[in-house]
């Protein structure tokens, strides 16, 4: 997708674009960023915070939707945890869901990726015996709407997990490193000798 400065200025004023062209841009190199990988280190921390919230009690749950999967981190983790059998997985970037399901392939795992809002859910009345989200609620402008659409999807006895999100404090803080970050990086690349390892100029500004 090409990302043009009228998309940015558009995305000013609409979350939900703001979303997708910012995921899209950061789709392929969102794992390294964020340390996110698939072993025992990522797969034990979404365990345990899964614990933390509902317990072990009917693992492995059959059906699990996650809501906003970025590139898969919460529900691969957990497939692999053992506390979910059968994965299918939403986001609003295209390029997002396009990653998640490759690293459920790369997991050995067949994963169901569909492109969506989480406010207007592609599925039928209960779907699901597991509904998850990991850092997803802080991005939804409706999140009334979107919990509705979660509960819509449960089947009866089902169960809807939300972690990961920030705190008011911790968001501040996780702003103004994202901006003081970008500024950095966005003038290290352009020295010589250092260049060539990052993105270009033109490439960077769209996405600031």
């Amino acid at each position: 997708m090409t990302v043009t400065h009228a998309d940015v200025k558009a995305a000013r004023d609409d979350p939900k674009l703001a979303n997708v062209l910012y995921h899209d841009f950061e789709a392929t190199t969102y794992d390294g960023k964020w340390s996110i990988t698939f072993d025992d280190r990522c797969t034990d921390f979404a365990r345990d915070r899964f614990v933390s919230i509902a317990g072990r009690d009917g693992w492995p749950y059959g059906a699990a939707l996650e809501i906003g999967a970025g590139t898969g981190f919460f529900a691969l983790n957990l497939k692999r945890a053992g506390v979910i059998d059968r994965v299918s997985v939403t986001d609003i970037s295209p390029g997002m869901v396009e990653v998640a399901v490759r690293n459920g392939a790369r997991c050995g795992f067949e994963v169901e990726g569909k492109v969506a809002d989480a406010e207007t859910l592609p599925f039928g009345d209960e779907s699901f015996d597991l509904v998850v989200g990991h850092a997803v609620l802080h991005h939804i402008p409706d999140v009334e709407q979107a919990l509705r659409e979660a509960l819509r999807v449960l089947r009866p006895g089902g169960r809807f997990v939300f972690a990961g999100e920030p705190t008011r404090h911790g968001d501040v803080v996780a702003r103004r490193l994202s901006t003081w970050t970008w500024a950095v990086a966005s003038r290290a690349v352009q020295l010589p000798g250092v260049r060539r390892w990052g993105r270009t100029k033109q490439e960077l500004t769209p996405a600031s």
